[in-house]
């Protein structure tokens, strides 16, 4: 089958028109993941943006994401077609005055080199600490001021999420960034209706489970956790994950199979296929793909996530798989969206 290359499906993030596919930048935190010379990750940012991917995501805490974003940023032709969303990530105790708050957007928009923060997404580690609420009211106080153009969250539980936007009013938060994915399914369970309740959109990462979910490992024996392959922080997540989480590494393979089947119907490539059953999910605004970038890039194979949905027959044969497994129970096992990382 011939498959024609689609345009970048969009969405409304606040005030801007977003693709539904995001570049993740988090793979700059490390060189675990491999470097590339700045040229390069340069010259990848802008194909990303000249191709139709205009959101970039990056955090406070992603070694030099913001640094080498604002040095293309400032030279890109392509500026204002940008969506830059970073955060503010409070992972210790601190008392969010006004002026904290504000001199964490400050930094944020040197690094960016930018005159506001796009999208400032705001993760607090400990839930203990209901200061989190001031510190976001102090948030939305300086997107009414222009500081911010969108505000959103990063890996609240949906009762979190739920108080903060009843708290803050309507249309303050327009997103949460959190897991999901034909593995993690837990956004299914609460947050969705949450999302609904608010009109949020989510901004999902791990769709590709570190690359797991594609034709690479479509007929591979389990790989080793540390050792003998092209292994990554994410990989090494990701793998427990499918394996200890979420069921065994043969009923992952007979998903990867039928993945496979699907998309020989459609033309598409098993990470689109899996791509796609997390955006026809009307609460997802866009997935976030990580790329190395200058390292590996998958650019072209991405764009064809876009394009077709899935069918009944296709989501009933992914159901199948799924219900033999133990992603429907993981929100009991490990907690709700975030609290992995708690």
């Amino acid at each position: 089958m011939t498959t024609s290359v689609p345009a970048v499906e969009t969405f409304r993030l606040g005030p801007h028109i977003a693709s539904r596919i995001w570049t993740g930048l988090w793979q700059l935190s490390s060189p675990e993941w491999g470097t590339a010379k700045v040229s390069k990750i340069r010259e990848a940012m802008a194909r990303h943006v000249a191709m139709g991917y205009n959101g970039f995501d990056m955090a406070d805490h992603y070694g030099s994401a913001e640094v080498l974003f604002g040095e293309f940023y400032r030279s890109s032709p392509y500026a204002e077609q940008i969506v830059a969303g970073t955060k503010w990530c409070v992972f210790k105790t601190v008392d969010p005055t006004r002026d904290v708050v504000f001199s964490a957007i400050c930094e944020r928009m040197e690094r960016m080199k930018t005159r506001r923060v796009d999208l400032l997404q705001f993760h607090w580690q400990d839930y203990s600490d209901n200061r989190y609420l001031m510190a976001l009211h102090h948030l939305a106080d300086l997107k009414d001021e222009g500081y911010i153009s969108a505000l959103g969250l990063c890996n609240f539980d949906a009762i979190r999420t739920d108080e903060i936007c009843t708290e803050l009013g309507p249309g303050v938060v327009v997103s949460n960034q959190i897991q999901f994915s034909l593995i993690d399914t837990r956004a299914l369970h609460g947050m969705s209706d949450v999302c609904q309740k608010h009109g949020l959109k989510l901004l999902t990462y791990g769709t590709l489970c570190g690359g797991f979910l594609s034709d690479k490992w479509l007929g591979k024996p389990e790989p080793q956790q540390y050792g003998g392959y092209d292994q990554t922080p994410s990989t090494r997540k990701y793998l427990d994950m499918i394996v200890k989480a979420w069921g065994s590494w043969d009923l992952f393979q007979t998903l990867l199979q039928v993945l496979r089947q699907i998309g020989d119907r459609h033309g598409r490539s098993i990470s689109n296929i899996a791509m796609r059953w997390v955006l026809d999910h009307p609460f997802v605004g866009a997935v976030l793909i990580g790329a190395r970038l200058g390292v590996s890039e998958h650019v072209d194979d991405n764009r064809l996530a876009s394009g077709f949905r899935l069918t009944k027959h296709d989501l009933t044969s992914i159901d199948s798989v799924l219900d033999r497994s133990r992603g429907r129970t993981m929100i009991a096992s490990i907690g709700d969206c975030g609290a992995e990382y708690r």
